[in-house]
């Protein structure tokens, strides 16, 4: 098994910290990960992207252009990664803030609602986590449990008080992913 995803979206979106996470999860489970974060000079508010690979060989390379996953979290991600997903492969969006919408019919699109889930929850800084356990429900890579414990290690250790609410918001991008038939 073999996972080539990358997730963009705009800097404070929590892009980087959702690699770094799946990077940790895969490393507790003894699998090869590859994490690459790439961003604009601007902290807040710039565009920023990361690939992450977790495979159970060596990974050879972790530039690719082409990936299984794409998660795009904004309209200018969407827009330039769409196409980037491999045929077959799977599209998930942040589907509150998407105005023109994904138009590929070889891929599977999974549309989420997080950033509206986030406000009803009363942090929207979880919206990641919501995208990250859509992921996970459609694409069990690693273990739920594993993902709380990566979280564990990226998230600072003065907002540990936050993760049982990031891991409410797992929980809710699972039950959310639950509600569309998507293929994988």
């Amino acid at each position: 098994m073999t996972e080539e995803i990358v997730i963009a979206g705009f800097g404070g979106q929590g892009v980087l910290s959702m690699g770094q996470i799946l990077c940790y999860s895969g490393v507790m489970e003894d699998k090869e990960v590859s994490w690459m974060p790439s961003y604009g000079p601007e902290m807040r508010g710039g565009t920023a992207n990361c690939i992450a690979i977790i495979s159970d060989e060596k990974i050879s390379s972790p530039i690719l252009t082409r990936f299984d996953t794409v998660i795009a979290l904004n309209q200018p991600s969407l827009d330039k990664f769409e196409k980037s997903a491999k045929t077959g492969g799977l599209l998930i969006y942040e589907a509150s803030t998407i105005i023109n919408l994904p138009t590929r019919t070889d891929i599977d699109i999974l549309p989420i609602e997080a950033s509206n889930e986030a406000a009803k929850m009363n942090n929207i800084k979880i919206m990641n986590m919501i995208i990250l356990g859509a992921f996970l429900k459609k694409k069990p890579i690693i273990k739920f449990e594993s993902a709380l414990k990566g979280l564990e290690k990226v998230l600072p250790e003065r907002y540990h008080h936050l993760i049982p609410l990031n891991k409410q918001a797992f929980e809710k991008g699972m039950e959310l992913a639950e509600k569309f038939q998507v293929t994988v």
